[in-house]
């Protein structure tokens, strides 16, 4: 039987696996059962919601009594989205993250010169996206708190040097170190039907030194080796056109879409726009914005091509790429 989940039961799974916190975790998790169709298809995720809640209210517990330790690298998502960059040492993350960016992590021919994450902004016409450097994953060897950062992340950076004969299995042993900890690479973001703890994270193979003369044998060794399904992109982070299409590839690989503001008798803002997914609504536009501007939301009108000019329009009216929007609440 279908669970025939509804899209505010979606938005609340979501917002758990964005969550940052044990008590974040817990709110969601209220709200997941609470919208959650009660059905006898949903019985098990019902029963693995509950098993989840009383684990992270255990883990809550447990927050308050222990000391912190260490850094805490909670990072928040800004722009339009944001992309974790993972990779074996020199597979190129820190040169796609400087070249993108403009920021400055150490570049370097040896292994490991990049010691802790470090979140840049990628400008992307008026928008800008968040792009995220770690540490290099080896079979040996993986940073405890990686993997919370990709399960919360909008997709992964999956880097291999593709003019390197060891890169093959390099991108493996990653790839692996993440399956250990239910984090499976693949081309969608989902919480697995068979396993409620098992998350699927959107991932976009980026092969650095794209243009190497052996780079075609190393893709296909990968095939051989490593069974996923999921988008891949060859670059030369030398040549400008090949950058741009990374860019242009980045941003487009979020699934978003652009909605411009004006409050009501005051001219809009095409300065800074906000972004919500592809197909969303004038009520996700009100999220984004302001909690408390969703909830007494009454009507929208609407400027482009999802709206004739000026139009009034309801809450679930969905919004096209470059809508202006006049909330009114």
């Amino acid at each position: 039987m279908p669970a025939n989940l509804t899209p505010q039961y979606q938005k609340a799974e979501d917002e758990f696996r964005r969550a940052q916190s044990a008590a974040e975790k817990i709110a969601a998790l209220e709200t997941m059962l609470q919208l959650i169709p009660k059905h006898k298809g949903t019985e098990k995720l019902q029963a693995d919601l509950r098993t989840r809640l009383k684990e992270t209210r255990a883990d809550l517990q447990h927050e308050k009594k222990a000391a912190k330790k260490g850094r805490s690298y909670k990072i928040p998502r800004q722009g339009a989205g944001q992309w974790i960059l993972i990779g074996a040492p020199n597979s190129g993350k820190s040169r796609i993250v400087a070249d993108l960016t403009g920021a400055h992590p150490d570049v370097a021919d040896y292994p490991f010169t990049t010691r802790e994450p470090l979140p840049a902004m990628m400008p992307w016409e008026d928008v800008t996206v968040q792009l995220i450097d770690t540490p290099p994953v080896t079979a040996n060897h993986i940073e405890a708190y990686l993997s919370s950062m990709v399960r919360a992340a909008d997709g992964v950076l999956l880097c291999m040097n593709g003019g390197s004969d060891d890169a093959p299995d390099e991108t493996l042993e990653v790839v692996e170190q993440f399956h250990a900890r239910k984090t499976m690479l693949s081309n969608r973001t989902r919480f697995s039907d068979e396993d409620f703890s098992v998350l699927e994270v959107k991932t976009l193979l980026v092969v650095t030194r794209g243009d190497d003369p052996g780079v075609d044998d190393r893709l296909r060794y990968l095939a051989e080796i490593l069974a996923a399904n999921f988008d891949r992109i060859r670059v030369d982070l030398d040549h400008g056109d090949s950058r741009e299409a990374l860019r242009n590839m980045i941003y487009r690989e979020l699934n978003v879409i652009r909605a411009y503001t004006k409050p009501p008798g005051k001219p809009p803002d095409y300065s800074s726009p906000y972004t919500i997914p592809n197909g969303g609504t004038v009520a996700d536009l009100a999220a984004q914005m302001h909690r408390e501007m969703a909830e007494t939301l009454k009507y929208a009108q609407v400027w482009g091509k999802s709206a004739i000019d000026g139009q009034v329009v309801g809450r679930d009216h969905q919004l096209c790429d470059k809508d202006l929007v006049e909330l009114h609440v």
